[in-house]
């Protein structure tokens, strides 16, 4: 008789668990997600009256492989286009629920005498709620399409994008003991520039390929496609030093600007559910009865913290923002439950060997808790604004609910200030979108385009054709930099009407996107030609006046707009 490999008996093992406790959940009428984590905890090690699983490794790889399935559904079903039109709650929002849930795990720390590295690593932990499981308790409950959840999601998406940077800052302070700056800085940085890189080149290129293959796409082939694409920004984010489940996020969100969008999510969706159940299931395989014993006064304290600190600080931020009191609450209690970045966090810290040995299995307790009260929490939101609502003065619920709509609309300025900001904001787009585009250029080039060109040509020569390359590749973007959008209607109808301020104004900035243009040709000319002198400047200058004036670079830039255009508003036309 052949041997059974150990992994394919554990698979067997939890989906029967799985099997058993999601069935008994929902005759129960309860969150499917909490069935999982019961399964996981009667399959795990730690429950020795059951079978358990043996190959640990092998469940944490299937679980990791969830977490990027269930981020890809989450960005299919909620784009970075869907984020923009909510405005800046959810950024106000996700700035200050951080900032306080930090300041809060940090005083927690303190108050049990941990370590300063064990309480900056606790309010971290503490200050992002679980996408995963909120994603996961909406699905349930039937909520997803809810404006409270979408506002959720948006802080959500915002507070996974701020964890990379914070776990940047993290690991520089455990390594340099110290706060740096300037290391926090090109982080950011180097967070915008990929975001806006992959955004700009999967909307204007994935949208055509999928396009061009419409006729060979059935069932499988869309589904094998749109997996190899979201794998292959999974690979791609991690070798530039992101998360795999936020290239799978990124990828999601791209596709949800196709046409194919409903389609993907409704194929891949059996495969999130099968390998997300591993994922929930594999977090209540960490639930260990002594530990949680052993720690928990600890435990207790920072649940409480939790649940009392998202519900206070999430509800003031959300109403800060501009949202009614209704709508905060609910917002405040989905937030009440950290996840698989505290996990992430806290396996940092222990490679570092920064944090202390109990703060793992602490955190674990907490978050399967909190994972088990967030359904619970979710549905006491109505109930608990009903009861403050009939304590508040009705003065203070009356001023709230104006506030709220005063901030949904917001008083017209005089129209020639309305037109200035239209285009302010033109500009500002169009110099973000053709800056990352020349600079992602200039990086292919040095790292993959020289190389390549040395092995074809003699040294003497090498310079010369780096440059004509680059500039080549780089010149539709050049000229958008310089030139685009400077003769709208808009443009000229704040220079004929709105006096000589606009006048000042539309002058500065066209010359400094001019100046940007030739920094960018400089930069190209100087690496590639570094001792060209006086020849290298005449260049230059001929080379910002041919593409300044070029109507061939006209045509190029505003027909590959006019595509990205399209292949963003694809989706609406379609609706």
């Amino acid at each position: 008789m052949s041997q059974l490999e150990p992994l394919i008996a554990d698979l067997a093992l939890i989906l029967i668990c799985a099997g058993a406790m999601t069935l008994l959940f929902k005759g129960l009428k309860q969150p499917i997600v909490l069935g999982y984590i019961v399964a996981g905890f009667l399959a795990s090690p730690n429950m020795p009256y059951m079978p358990s699983v043996h190959d640990m490794h092998g469940v944490h790889l299937w679980s990791e492989i969830g977490v990027i399935f269930l981020l890809f559904a989450l960005g299919l079903e909620f784009s970075f286009k869907k984020i923009l039109k909510m405005g800046a709650t959810p950024i106000i929002a996700a700035i200050a629920i951080i900032l306080g849930m930090m300041y809060i795990g940090s005083l927690a720390g303190h108050l049990f005498g941990w370590s300063d590295m064990d309480c900056i690593f606790l309010g971290g932990m503490l200050a992002m709620s679980s996408t995963t499981i909120i994603f996961k308790a909406f699905d349930d409950m039937g909520l997803r399409r809810k404006r409270f959840a979408g506002l959720v999601l948006s802080v959500l998406i915002i507070e996974d994008i701020l964890a990379i940077v914070l776990m940047v800052m993290l690991s520089t302070m455990s390594v340099s003991k110290e706060f740096e700056g300037t290391q926090m800085l090109t982080s950011i940085l180097q967070l915008g520039f990929f975001l806006v890189l992959w955004f700009v080149v999967g909307i204007y290129l994935i949208p055509l390929f999928l396009r061009k293959a419409k006729k060979l796409m059935n069932e499988e082939t869309l589904l094998i496609t749109a997996l190899a694409l979201c794998f292959g920004m999974v690979v791609f984010a991690s070798a530039v030093g992101f998360s795999a489940a936020f290239g799978a996020f990124v990828m999601g969100s791209i596709l949800s600007e196709t046409v194919e969008a409903k389609k993907i999510e409704h194929l891949v969706s059996p495969v999130k559910n099968l390998f997300g159940a591993i994922f929930f299931v594999s977090v209540g395989m960490m639930v260990d009865v002594a530990l949680i014993v052993e720690y928990i006064v600890p435990i207790l304290c920072i649940i409480a913290a939790i649940m009392l600190g998202h519900t206070l600080i999430s509800t003031g931020a959300f109403l800060i923002s501009g949202q009614t009191l209704k709508t905060s609450m609910r917002c405040s209690f989905s937030l009440t439950q950290i996840g698989e970045f505290a996990f992430i966090l806290a396996t940092l810290g222990t490679s570092l060997h920064v944090t202390s040995d109990f703060l793992y299995p602490i955190v674990v307790a907490v978050s399967v808790f909190t994972t088990f009260t967030t359904p619970y929490m979710i549905r006491l939101a109505e109930p608990a604004y009903n009861m403050v609502a009939r304590i508040m003065p009705k003065k203070w619920r009356e001023k709230m609910e104006r506030n709220a709509t005063e901030g949904e609309h917001e008083p017209e300025t005089d129209e020639m200030r309305q037109l200035w900001r239209t285009e302010f904001k033109r500009y500002i787009f169009i110099l973000l979108i053709n800056s990352v585009l020349c600079m992602a250029i200039i990086a292919i080039m040095y790292y993959y385009g020289v190389p390549l060109l040395a092995k074809i040509l003699p040294e003497s020569w090498l310079g010369v054709a780096t440059a004509i390359v680059t500039l080549s590749i780089c010149s539709p973007f050049l000229w958008a930099l310089m030139r685009q959008g400077g003769n709208s209607d808009n443009v000229n109808r704040l220079w004929d009407e709105g006096g000589n301020s606009e006048r000042i104004k539309i002058t500065a900035f066209g010359l400094l996107r001019i100046a940007i243009g030739a920094a960018f040709i400089a930069y190209i000319i100087g690496n590639t030609m570094p001792r060209s002198g006086l020849l290298g400047i005449f260049a230059g200058i001929v080379i910002i006046f041919i593409i300044f004036f070029s109507s061939h670079l006209e045509k190029r830039s505003e027909k590959m707009t006019r595509t990205f255009t399209d292949n963003l508003n694809e989706t609406d036309e379609n609706q």
